[in-house]
């Protein structure tokens, strides 16, 4: 295995650019595949989220699954008893580069442009849970390498492929609301652990976890239950809070239908914030500049806000006592010069404000193509993983693109990420300035300071409280470099950003 690991480093090091990867690198050749033939799909990261995927994608052969945790992917090997099981997705990239062509990607966040842009490298198409990636600069890479090897790709916020997001859309765009210059979104979550201190002492691995694979490109530390599985959402080493969670739902119908990329500015608060685990709650506020018309609608500066952990926005005064805003998982609203547009999560379920409005709204005749299967139940449709399928089996050449391929995608998840390190850098007590284009706040000075919190605990002894909070003070244009563009531990890398053309 330690003799694969390093072909497959030596292999991806070579690359530098699509013509002059070999055949033998890539695997199969680009081109037409029949829809009638069925794509060679590898599961990685399937014992979560991407056990469902791979049910959305049981029409092609599922002929790989390679997880950390063998007992918690369990059920999914039991899905599929014919296909190899790896722990190492490195080694399975060794020993079956030739025989996949496309590969679904649900592991923590921390380890999804790792394994994805060396997926594209070898030439296969990708299917990547949101987040896309953990940082700023891993958007930015899988976008342009996605761009170079002319891949197909997803991003897997499934609510992009239903009517809901292009409805919206439609009617913003057709100027239901006149110029939208503020949105308030929302989400429910967290509802994993949040706001914890570093444990103070390890505990056995158990005999089914790899736990050096589990950690991949981040900084060793002993293993503790608390991180995995799935709560590892709640640390920032491995995951993206709330925000990084759900905003790829929310968020979507807002930055498709105000045709959004760049923030210009962006400031974030939250309840006590540490230095190892993201808040309980937050709220983060993005300006983005104005952009061109949309058909005869002026595309102002809007403000977006966001809110988790039971924070809410104002509720609008047109709503109707005892009307819940949004629904229990989340909302959307939009404002506009001439009125509002309610939503719930992942945009569902759309209506003016008030609601009587609705009675004498002709809705626009839809002009954006709709996702076969896009008007169901979003629990229980393959739209968004067949859409992707779809686009896999098309050429590059004449192919229609997935709808949340990564370059909308990435920039999307660009946006996403960014609001999260706005909550990190809140003790600069400053609206930041982002540089989107170069990927890096401009108002950061070399001298500026940020403390956080490291340790923080609390007794009661004799019936008096003890508080012990301790800071430690961090040099913060270092601190946003380091999380915009994560620096690889552990002798995991991503290969190089392709040059500009």
């Amino acid at each position: 295995m330690k003799n694969s690991r390093r072909d497959f480093i030596k292999n991806t090091a070579l690359i530098t650019g699509f013509s002059i990867v070999s055949n033998t690198v890539l695997g199969k050749k680009f081109g037409h595949v029949a829809p009638s033939d069925r794509l060679n799909i590898a599961g990685i990261g399937v014992g979560g989220m991407g056990r469902r995927n791979l049910a959305n994608m049981k029409t092609e052969n599922i002929v790989a699954l390679c997880d950390v945790d063998w007992r918690y992917a369990q059920k999914t090997f039991d899905d599929y008893p014919n296909a190899k099981r790896y722990k190492d997705w490195r080694v399975m990239f060794d020993e079956m580069k030739d025989s996949i062509d496309a590969v679904m990607v649900a592991t923590p966040d921390h380890t999804h442009a790792g394994v994805t842009a060396h997926a594209i490298t070898l030439g296969k198409h990708c299917y990547t849970q949101k987040p896309l990636t953990h940082s700023v600069y891993e958007s930015r890479l899988l976008t342009e390498l996605a761009k170079n090897y002319g891949v197909a790709t997803q991003m897997g916020n499934q609510g992009n492929s239903f009517d809901w997001c292009r409805e919206i859309a439609e009617w913003i765009q057709s100027g239901a609301i006149g110029e939208v210059y503020e949105v308030h979104c929302w989400t429910d979550r967290p509802i994993w652990p949040q706001g914890l201190m570093k444990p103070k002492q390890g505990v056995p691995v158990p005999d089914t976890l790899d736990w050096n694979l589990f950690l991949g490109p981040a900084e060793r530390r002993d293993y503790n239950p608390v991180y995995t599985p799935w709560n590892w959402r709640g640390w920032w080493d491995f995951g993206t809070g709330a925000l990084g969670d759900m905003a790829c739902h929310i968020m979507d119908p807002i930055y498709w239908a105000l045709n959004l990329k760049y923030p210009t500015k962006v400031n974030g608060s939250s309840t006590l914030s540490n230095l190892y685990s993201p808040p309980h709650a937050e709220v983060v506020k993005y300006t983005f500049p104005a952009r061109p018309k949309v058909g005869q609608v002026n595309m102002p500066e809007v403000t977006v806000h966001w809110y988790d952990g039971g924070l809410l926005p104002d509720r609008p005064s047109e709503l109707a006592p005892g009307m819940m805003m949004g629904d229990e998982n989340g909302g959307i609203i939009f404002v506009g010069k001439k009125g509002k547009i309610m939503t719930g999560c992942y945009g569902m379920n759309p209506t003016l404000l008030p609601v009587e409005n609705m009675k004498h709204f002709q809705k626009p005749k839809p002009w954006i193509p709709r996702i076969p299967g896009g008007n169901g139940d979003i629990w229980n449709t393959n739209a968004h993983e067949q859409d992707w399928i779809r686009a896999a089996k098309e050429s590059k050449a004449n192919r229609k693109e997935s709808s949340s391929h990564f370059g909308f995608s990435g920039p999307f998840n660009e946006m996403v990420v960014m609001g999260v390190l706005a909550v990190r850098l809140q003790g600069l007590h400053r609206e930041l300035l982002w540089d989107g284009e170069k990927m890096e706040f401009t108002n950061i000075s070399p001298n500026d300071e940020i403390k956080i919190v490291s340790i923080d605990e609390f007794e009661v002894v004799d019936g008096d409280p003890r508080f012990n909070r301790q800071y430690q003070k961090v040099n913060a244009q270092h601190a946003a470099r380091e999380w915009v563009n994560h620096t690889y531990h552990n002798g995991f890398s991503l290969p190089p950003m392709p040059k500009k053309k």
